[in-house]
């Protein structure tokens, strides 16, 4: 199973709001932070904020923030809302070709079943988990620069 860039940049994005500790993000900085464009980074925050993982803050000093706390989040609700089709095999897909084992296939129903195991192991991690894991992420995305210069 391999993730789209969307699923990958929305999780990219909930981390750097849970290292800059609350305070607001913009996305021009989350944008230089990880070298993709501002507009694609729009286009991914549209399904975190109809989700309530973030929220916006409009006006000449807005930006955003995470709308929860980041143990809220885990990366099985991300994966959810950013990835449009989990289908791992042909046969799991809506207008898969006609195949006489469909209803008793023997790898239909393992593929399930690790596709089960995936979410479940997504589940057991939140975007705390993924920010905590590396102390100095504030530090890799330039957040700590940020906030001296604001100083």
């Amino acid at each position: 199973m391999r993730l789209t860039r969307q699923t990958n940049y929305a999780v990219r994005i909930l981390m750097y709001c849970e290292a800059n500790n609350g305070k607001l993000s913009h996305v021009p900085e989350i944008a230089s932070a990880y070298n993709v464009s501002e507009l694609f980074l729009f286009k991914i925050l549209k399904p975190l904020v109809e989700n309530r993982f973030i929220e916006t803050v409009r006006g000449r000093n807005g930006g955003i923030r995470l709308a929860k706390p980041a143990t809220d989040i885990s990366l099985f609700d991300v994966v959810r809302v950013t990835e449009d089709n989990f289908a791992m095999a042909e046969c799991f897909e809506n207008d898969a070709v006609d195949c006489p084992l469909v209803d008793s296939c023997g790898m239909n129903a393992a593929l399930r079943e690790a596709l089960g195991a995936f979410f479940e192991v997504l589940a057991r991690y939140s975007i705390d988990d993924l920010v905590k894991a590396r102390p100095n992420i504030a530090t890799i995305l330039g957040i700590s620069q940020l906030k001296s210069a604001a100083a």
